[in-house]
């Protein structure tokens, strides 16, 4: 796979601004600072004095805060956060946690009792190469993350742990998250025209997405996008750096103007590869922080523009037109590459903290490229060999094209495409395979 690009690394005059401005620029903000560190290290001193327990009850044994490095392979989980009857990574995480004694069998019912925080959420299906759990865990056994492992299936991988300061929040602490996105380049081929012609002839209520022969699939699955077509698609990319408004590439409820504007450092595209037969591309973004669905959502309309060949101007168009909807691109090719420790990783080292440790996978990268290419490669790509995910999706926005009629050579949005909220669009769903394609979560917490 392509090697990542570098992470930004931030100047040292803007270190030294972030420093005072941590330590107050004013008196009364350096009262409020020690004010702080008196009660934080009150409270310390008091869960650490033993405490009466009931008789027959496990010996209190300390926990510590840490920050638990791990990866997962995301298929078959609802997602990363814990949610009431619903396979998640989070409680299988959970669940391992305390059958391997890292959490005491009084705090065993309810995770909020550890604190635990996840630096990244994920959706239905999507996997982690790095992902960062921050917590309260019992570390006295020596070999707690074997033991960890032991308990967890195959797919879900404990790194290592490092401690941290009581204060570190995984999300909060996070300065940014590395995402990748991989898609086999036939879904860049021009629009069929069976489909075309279907959305032509049949009423919508009655389209179903037509199936692909197999010699059909075969000729998608030689196809290799000329150097143009690359070019293109590198370019595009490109204008989704810096600061825009992105309430167009997430669900509509709970977005508004005010909590849509989102940065982005970088959006990179690599070197064509060849996997058995098919050409595929990796995408990767750097970003401080994503809403729900907006990176397949930035995924899914460079393809439609790709196919159409259509300006890349649309893209600043959509930033700042009212709301309409973006199609995702399928979650089976995203994965999150590792969340970013930056701003917490240089004040451990200026602070020279002996209790603390940098938030870093680069001493576990050997482990992490190999599960990644057994549990999270190797199972894209076998899943699209089989079930032509990608082709799937395609040809369902050409069977509706009617929310995407804004892709044009003009970069007019036509008024029927507008949303209204509560109003969307809902196609036919054939069969649980478009029922899978088309379904919403109701989170809208960011990434």
């Amino acid at each position: 796979m392509p090697e990542e690009s570098t992470i930004e690394t931030q100047p040292a005059a803007t270190a030294n601004e972030n420093k005072r401005k941590n330590r107050g620029q004013t008196s009364k903000d350096r009262r409020e600072h020690a004010r702080k560190k008196i009660m934080i290290r009150n409270q310390e001193r008091k869960e650490e004095q033993p405490r009466e327990r009931p008789e027959g009850s496990e010996p209190r044994r300390p926990k510590r805060k840490v920050a638990l490095l791990m990866g997962f392979c995301g298929s078959g989980y609802q997602g990363m956060q814990v949610n009431p009857n619903a396979k998640t990574i989070e409680g299988e995480l959970f669940k391992a946690l305390c059958e391997a004694g890292a959490v005491s069998a009084e705090n065993s019912t309810d995770q909020g009792k550890i604190q635990l925080q996840r630096a990244a959420r994920t959706d239905k299906g999507v996997h982690a190469a790095g992902q960062v759990v921050s917590l309260k865990m019992i570390v006295e056994e020596p070999d707690i993350i074997a033991r960890l492992n032991e308990k967890l299936p195959a797919q879900i991988r404990a790194w290592d742990y490092v401690r941290v300061v009581r204060s570190f929040n995984a999300k909060t602490a996070c300065d940014s998250r590395v995402y990748e996105y991989m898609l086999p380049t036939y879904v860049f081929m021009p629009p069929s025209e069976k489909c075309m012609e279907l959305a032509k002839t049949v009423k919508f209520e009655e389209r179903q997405v037509p199936e692909t022969s197999e010699a059909d699939l075969r000729a998608k699955r030689e196809y290799r996008a000329p150097r143009e077509m690359l070019e293109y698609v590198r370019k595009a990319l490109e204008k989704y750096q810096g600061t825009h408004d992105y309430r167009n590439f997430t669900v509509t409820k709970g977005c508004t103007a005010n909590n849509s504007r989102r940065h982005i450092h970088w959006f990179t595209m690599s070197d064509p590869m060849v996997i058995r037969g098919c050409e595929w591309l990796s995408l990767k973004v750097k970003g401080q922080s994503f809403m729900l669905h907006q990176i397949r959502k930035m995924v899914g309309l460079i393809i439609l523009m790709a196919r159409t060949n259509v300006p890349q101007r649309l893209i600043d168009v959509v930033f700042d037109c009212a709301r309409i909807n973006v199609p995702k691109a399928p979650g089976l090719g995203l994965l999150l590459e590792r969340p970013v420790f930056d701003g917490y990783n240089r004040r451990v080292i200026s602070q020279k903290q002996a209790s603390s440790s940098q938030v870093t996978f680069e001493p576990y990268q050997k482990e992490i490229d190999e599960f990644k290419q057994k549990f999270i490669y190797d199972n894209i790509i076998e899943t699209e060999m089989s079930e032509a995910v990608f082709d799937y999706w395609v040809k369902s926005t050409e069977v509706f094209p009617e929310q995407y009629l804004y892709i044009n050579q003009d970069c007019v949005v036509p008024e029927s495409t507008l949303v209204v909220p509560g109003e969307e669009i809902v196609r036919p769903q054939a069969n649980a395979k478009d029922a899978l394609s088309s379904e919403e979560e109701e989170d809208t917490k960011d990434d």
